[in-house]
């Protein structure tokens, strides 16, 4: 009896996999680029800021070779805007503040070759947290760990747009 519900339990779960699957369902994360971005270049004004670093790690993850230079046939994607910073939310009585907003901000295009395939499009992302003038070190890190995440979120928000270019482009003309 045991037996036939780990059975069951199995073929459920196989079941799910494969509509899942079916479905264009796909973790978060994963994903494919566009052909045309398998070679591809970022220009930017900021070689060494969290997005960049995020965002070549996810076109790598997904298969794109990260040139150094612009390369004939390759696709360039342009950080026009690569900003971040911190905002003071609240201040207590003594006028001493007590929560930031931490945001990050980019503007980015995409071309291949002459052609055009997205034009100055801009993501900002915000996080808020408390601060207390007694954990200042831990507070600086705790901001610090918050760029990196809202970095990280941006990358993933660009490969998606990115990505929603090449599903667009496999819908039939109407």
């Amino acid at each position: 009896m045991q037996q036939s519900n780990s059975i069951r339990a199995v073929s459920l779960a196989l079941a799910w996999l494969v509509a899942a699957s079916g479905c264009g369902f796909h973790l978060q994360g994963a994903g494919t680029l566009p052909p045309s971005m398998s070679r591809t270049f970022v220009d930017t004004d900021r070689p060494h800021s969290e997005f960049l670093e995020s965002l070549t790690d996810v076109l790598r993850q997904r298969g794109a070779e990260v040139l150094a230079g612009p390369s004939e046939g390759a696709a360039v994607l342009d950080i026009s805007l690569d900003e971040t910073g911190q905002r003071v939310l609240s201040v207590s009585a003594r006028n001493i503040p007590r929560e930031y907003e931490v945001y990050y901000a980019v503007t980015f295009s995409l071309r291949v070759g002459a052609e055009s395939l997205i034009n100055n499009e801009s993501l900002v992302v915000t996080r808020a947290y408390t601060y207390d003038e007694t954990e200042v070190l831990a507070k600086a890190a705790e901001e610090q760990i918050l760029r990196e995440a809202l970095a990280a979120d941006l990358a993933r928000r660009v490969m998606q747009r990115i990505q929603s270019l090449s599903a667009t482009a496999a819908l039939p003309p109407r």
